[in-house]
Parts: structure tokens; sequence; C-alpha cells
């Protein structure tokens, strides 16, 4: 599964209407917003540390 999935991600495809344009691009916009979450996750755990702001004090 995990293999198909990162064999399609650079691949190009043809597509010949416009409701298969549209279905492919929704789907890269998704993956490209899970791919920012995660990444605003990991960098708002790394700027606001709770351990750093509690020794502060």
């Amino acid at each position: 599964m995990f293999e198909q999935i990162f064999q399609a991600v650079g691949e190009v495809n043809q597509v010949y209407t416009l409701v298969d344009f549209y279905t492919y691009i929704k789907g890269m916009e998704y993956l490209i917003c899970v791919g920012f979450f995660i990444a605003f996750h990991s960098f708002y755990k790394h700027v606001i540390n709770p351990e750093e702001k509690d020794s502060a004090r």
C-alpha cells in the first residue's frame, strides 16, 4: 500500500476530463495540507516548549 503511494507521488498523470483533473489536484492538495499540519505541529512543539517556561520562573 505505502509502496504504491510513494511511487504515485512524483508520477505525472494524464487526465482527459476536467473532473479527472479536479480530482487529481484535490488529492494533491489534501496531501500538502496533511504535510503542513504535521510540520506545523512539530514546529510548534519545538518553539513552545513547556519545560523551558517552568524553569524560567
